[in-house]
């Protein structure tokens, strides 16, 4: 049995998480929130405790955590860009005397080039090399299980919590984003049930986590990608292939644009917003910031992940 404490608890990611967690029946798990509102009414599952937290208060959090062995993290990047929260729950973690902490890594790429967005996973990676610099006070890892496969199934939802999202790869209106030339760039896709199921498996591993928490549910090419969406839909893909030159010139000529935004965006921030984000997904992915390294795959080698290919085809069956 481990003591869990789950910060950010209510969010898509972390309660499929929780979700694994407590199917396991062995973990004794404490949900932190700034909600004050009781868990019943967030639908958040019996048997969890619940803790309503400021995460500016250190104090507050280092008496929180007394007894936990390990912190999973998914606090909100976009609403923290210093990570003041994610910083003072390390230093709690580490005051508390905590095991292993995991920080807001979940459904990530392994670089965070080109995507300023994500600055703050930067932040805090470099955080916890900071804390451990002159000896080992933290074991952590980044779980970085690459881009979900379930968001393209898009508008579909394929996962309990997490809702669809619109990304590059469109297979409902059969096309595709790619940079030209760079076809064979590539992106790790794994499902929201897969990298549920391995964290729950990471927080009863008995050896040392390392640093990065690689899972490589699938490794593609973006033609291999388009393939697959081509046999799936049974239609030709129509490809947007925009030039390298303009997107470093912060230039999109692409024929279409994303729709679909995070929640935390403002509906004013919107355009700006989903153009940087179509710009960077793609030059991060020549830079090889998706092809996710596969740690977790060897530390559980005997777990089976989800096909591509047959997940795709189940999620688009008889669908229009």
């Amino acid at each position: 049995m481990v003591k869990i404490a789950i910060a950010g608890g209510t969010g898509q990611v972390s309660r499929e998480i929780i979700d694994a967690l407590v199917a396991s029946g062995k973990h004794e798990i404490t949900i932190f929130s700034r909600a004050v509102r009781a868990p019943r009414l967030l639908g958040l599952p019996s048997g969890t405790k619940w803790l309503t937290v400021d995460y500016r208060d250190k104090n507050g959090l280092v008496q929180g955590l007394q007894g936990i062995h390990t912190v999973l993290s998914f606090v909100q990047l976009l609403s923290d860009p210093n990570q003041e929260s994610q910083r003072n729950l390390v230093d709690a973690a580490i005051q508390a005397g905590v095991k292993r902490f995991a920080p807001s890594e979940y459904g990530r790429s392994k670089g965070t080039t080109d995507m300023g967005w994500w600055d703050g996973k930067q932040k805090i990676r470099e955080y916890l090399e900071e804390v451990n610099r002159k000896e080992k006070v933290l074991e952590y890892t980044l779980f970085q299980p690459g881009l979900f496969l379930d968001y393209l199934a898009f508008p579909h939802k394929t996962a309990k919590h997490v809702e669809p999202l619109q990304i590059g790869f469109n297979f409902e209106r059969h096309r595709a984003m790619l940079v030209e030339g760079h076809e064979d760039a590539v992106m790790t896709l794994t499902t929201v049930a897969d990298l549920a199921a391995i964290v729950a498996r990471a927080v009863e591993y008995e050896g040392t986590w390392p640093a990065t928490g690689g899972i490589r549910g699938n490794r593609l090419t973006f033609s291999q990608i388009i393939e697959i969406g081509e046999r799936v839909r049974g239609h030709t893909f129509d490809l947007g292939k925009v030039k390298l030159a303009d997107l470093e010139a912060g230039e999109l000529k692409s024929s279409w644009d994303l729709e679909a935004v995070h929640k935390a965006v403002s509906q004013d921030q919107a355009a700006a917003f989903q153009k940087t984000v179509s710009i960077g997904f793609l030059l991060s992915s020549v830079k090889g910031a998706w092809d996710s390294s596969d740690e977790m795959n060897h530390m559980f080698p005997d777990y089976e992940f989800t096909s591509a290919e047959e997940f795709l085809m189940k999620a688009w069956e008889v669908k229009p």
